[in-house]
């Protein structure tokens, strides 16, 4: 049976009864304040969380930027104030002397990057090695975003390599089974915050 709660002016409140077998109990709580729904979630909540693993391989030595492969996540804010937290760890490899960039991108526009300066590359997080072909890293950053919009929106990686050489993701430069040598894992997670 529903229970209908008259409006102090106008309108009401039903009290829908669930289609469910047994008894179940819905205990509110001992103290004032406001329910809280999803059309009015508390600042600071998380709203939804999308998450992509990338187990393969990816190599590269384009020297523009280009995506990693596997690594991008679509989201709906429920909000245009809400804010999106981005969250990632790339497991790169590289080859001697080389700078393996990452950087993010909201559909096609660039974010998280760092001021602009002469040749310099703007870029979210970088790794170097000098003297070795067999590093290792793990490249990882959060950035807080601002979308302002409820339509579906994409966040990837992108890469992009110096002249001559090659960057990795979840191995090394040589993998050549020796030892030393690993493969990993990488991600990248969207969680969507309440404003």
């Amino acid at each position: 049976m529903s229970i209908v709660l008259q409006g102090s002016t106008s309108g009401s409140v039903t009290l829908q009864e669930p289609a469910v077998a047994g008894t179940t109990v819905l205990t509110l709580p001992a103290v004032s304040g406001t329910v809280l729904t999803t059309t009015s979630p508390k600042a600071g909540n998380v709203l939804q969380v999308v998450s992509a693993t990338k187990s393969d391989t990816f190599s590269s030595s384009l020297t523009s930027w280009n995506d990693i492969t596997g690594l991008s996540v679509s989201i709906t804010p429920t909000s245009a104030s809400s804010k999106i937290l981005i969250i990632f760890n790339v497991f790169t490899g590289e080859t001697t002397n080389q700078f393996p960039f990452i950087r993010i991108v909201r559909n096609s526009t660039v974010i998280g990057v760092g001021d602009a300066a002469g040749s310099r590359t703007q870029t979210t997080t970088a790794s170097w090695s000098s003297g070795s072909t067999n590093v290792q890293n793990i490249q990882s950053m959060n950035f807080l975003d601002s979308p302002l919009t409820t339509s579906s929106t994409t966040y990837k990686l992108q890469t992009i390599a110096t002249a001559g050489q090659s960057i990795f993701v979840n191995r090394n430069a040589r993998d050549d089974n020796v030892s030393g040598e690993a493969r990993g894992i990488s991600t990248i997670t969207v969680m969507e915050i309440a404003a």
